[in-house]
């Protein structure tokens, strides 16, 4: 049996997408010169907004997309602010309005935030996405799609998922390459 190749973007195939993102009428970020992203369609590796509107588009297709905030980053929170002490931060760290830095939440997930104040003995941090509240523009051109493998169904993403997908038998006993 042949396995036809699909032609529009439906759920679980892997999306060969290649975009340009605008934002305040200023192109912030691009697949030029990387080659196209790619993903597995419906499984929230993308933002919601822009996955959602990729949906039935056939490969070639180009489309200008405009993503809300709520289908984005989400809403800026006035509220989505920490101060932490400046010695919880190592002796030589230069501390600068504006700086990304990543920390870890109570559930280990790593997190962007940026410093907005540098006080006497703490500092505040915006734990914001630097895109919350912001209408995202999509150029988007569908370049390819293909069936997305068992593995990375299982996973959610490309690649497949876990130390189970190098082959070892042992699991994660630390033979994977």
């Amino acid at each position: 049996m042949v396995e036809r190749t699909p032609d529009i973007v439906a759920q679980d195939l892997v999306v060969s997408l290649e975009y340009s993102l605008t934002v305040d009428g200023e192109v912030i970020d691009s697949s030029d010169g990387y080659g196209p992203l790619q993903f597995i369609q419906g499984h929230r590796n993308i933002i919601p907004g822009l996955e959602k509107e990729l949906f039935g588009m056939q490969v070639g297709e180009s489309r200008e997309i405009t993503v809300e905030p709520s289908d984005g980053y989400g809403e800026y929170d006035n509220n989505a602010f920490v101060d932490i002490p400046k010695e919880q931060f190592p002796a030589n760290f230069d501390f600068a309005i504006g700086k990304t830095i990543r920390l870890s939440d109570p559930q280990g997930r790593q997190i962007n935030a940026n410093i907005m104040e540098i006080g006497e003995g703490d500092v505040r941090l915006d734990l914001n996405h630097p895109l919350a509240g912001k209408e995202l523009k999509f150029s988007a051109t569908i370049v390819d799609l293909r069936l997305a493998t068992e593995d990375e169904l299982a996973a959610g993403r490309l690649g497949g998922g876990g130390c189970a997908s190098c082959g070892s038998g042992d699991g994660c006993g630390g033979s994977c390459g």
